[in-house]
């Protein structure tokens, strides 16, 4: 979340920044108000208890000299203020919840580098890799869900019957790339990369602290018995590893990666791109995650981003990189990066990974903190993370675009090493 000091002390500036992302400003008017009042009433509550602590120290000499009667007048004083104070804490806690709730809803600002744009149509391509649109034959312009179906790879038929609609099952050779392109996506970034295999439920607090809660909770998976969410993504426990810890500046920056199964309810996405994997309630990702100094995090941005446009390059995928507009950042999202591939056979550019910068704001949440080795007390780390490979779309793609003449596909060759000698998808 942001800091209140800004909102405090820059309100007007905040206010324009947040304008760029399309935010109304009633939000942040309202908690700076909040925050003025909540102030206050502390303050009173506080002097409040000062007059109670001196009037306690009057009593006590009162009763010393002999002076029950002026005593007691005091002690009936106190107990007056005592019910004051009672009221004016309860109004301040009262207070400072709704100020946390409210803050909670208000998006992160963007970088100032961040384009300015209302929705995806504004986002700038930065760079196109291996993209011809005449170089596709006819044979690669067949979609993944039809090629699946003859191949024996792709069963949405039976995944719908035994859990519903928009959930899907990989089998055979299909099952068996799935799971390699995870394996290899994980082995890719061993060299600077700790893997941790979290747990994929998860409780509200850990939730919260990444921003998925309270705005999309209509996303997500919610198991009320034991109030534990699935997580969306590996983001989401990755990030709360350090929660409430502090770390030394030296640390940094920590990086982490994991598998992990994801867990959406793509609630509002009926009729959208809803045919074989393009979109799915559940599906396997890689996600990688670091916590960094404010400086290191624009190197890592690009360092990261780098990582999945390489992984794209060695499986033989078209793709590109686009830069999120101000109006089409998330809640959470301070500057990002989407990597897409394009899909020959369903003609469209497929989002496979969002490697992100979120500031300080998940790490004020979740109270993530680094000690500098200058000066005193500690600062908030920088988050940042990225989907070094998710399955689904990646999937889709190379059984377009790797489709031979005779409906076959060929498994990208650095995929060999984990596929048990399958090279080739075939009935």
């Amino acid at each position: 979340m942001l800091d209140i000091r800004r909102i405090r002390n820059e309100l007007e500036a905040v206010v324009a920044e947040l304008d760029r992302k399309g935010v109304p400003s009633d939000e942040v008017r309202r908690a700076h108000d909040i925050d003025v009042r909540q102030r206050a009433v502390a303050a009173d509550r506080d002097g409040v208890r000062r007059e109670i602590k001196e009037i306690s120290g009057e009593v006590g000499r009162m009763h010393r000299d002999g002076r029950v009667e002026e005593a007691e007048e005091r002690r009936a004083r106190s107990r007056e203020l005592g019910d004051r104070e009672a009221r004016l804490a309860a109004e301040a806690d009262d207070l400072a919840q709704q100020l946390r709730a409210l803050l909670l809803r208000i998006p992160n600002t963007p970088h100032p580098d961040v384009p300015s744009g209302v929705d995806e149509r504004d986002n700038p391509v930065l760079r196109v890799h291996g993209f011809d649109p005449d170089a596709y034959a006819p044979h690669q312009r067949v979609p993944h869900w039809e090629t699946g179906e003859a191949l024996g790879i792709l069963d949405v038929e039976r995944a719908v019957k035994i859990s519903g609609s928009m959930f899907t099952m990989l089998r055979r050779g299909g099952a068996t790339m799935s799971r390699a392109l995870c394996q290899w996506a994980l082995d890719r970034n061993a060299d600077a990369f700790e893997e941790v295999r979290p747990p994929s439920l998860v409780t509200t607090e850990t939730l919260t602290n990444t921003g998925q809660l309270p705005k999309f909770a209509d996303d997500a998976y919610h198991l009320e018995r034991d109030d534990l969410w699935c997580i969306p993504t590996a983001e989401v426990p990755l990030t709360s590893i350090g929660s409430g810890e502090t770390f030394r500046q030296a640390d940094l920056p920590l990086r982490y990666m994991a598998y992990s199964p994801c867990y959406r309810r793509e609630a509002g996405s009926a009729g959208r791109d809803t045919r074989g994997l393009l979109r799915t309630h559940e599906f396997d990702k890689v996600e990688i995650l670091a916590y960094a100094r404010p400086e290191q995090a624009p190197d890592l941005l690009e360092e990261m981003t780098g990582r999945v446009e390489s992984a794209m390059v060695d499986l033989g995928l078209a793709h590109r990189v686009i830069e999120i507009c101000g109006g089409d950042l998330g809640q959470s999202h301070h500057r990002s990066y989407d990597v897409e591939v394009y899909a020959p056979g369903c003609d469209q550019w497929l989002e496979v990974s969002s490697v992100s910068w979120f500031s300080d704001y998940q790490a004020r949440r979740a109270g993530i903190r680094y000690r500098p080795e200058q000066g005193k007390g500690t600062e908030l780390v920088h988050t940042l993370n990225g989907s070094a490979l998710a399955v689904p779309r990646v999937w889709a793609a190379i059984v377009e675009t790797h489709r031979r003449e005779d409906g076959t596909v060929a498994v990208p060759e650095v995929l060999w090493p984990y596929t048990r000698g399958i090279t080739v998808l075939e009935p």
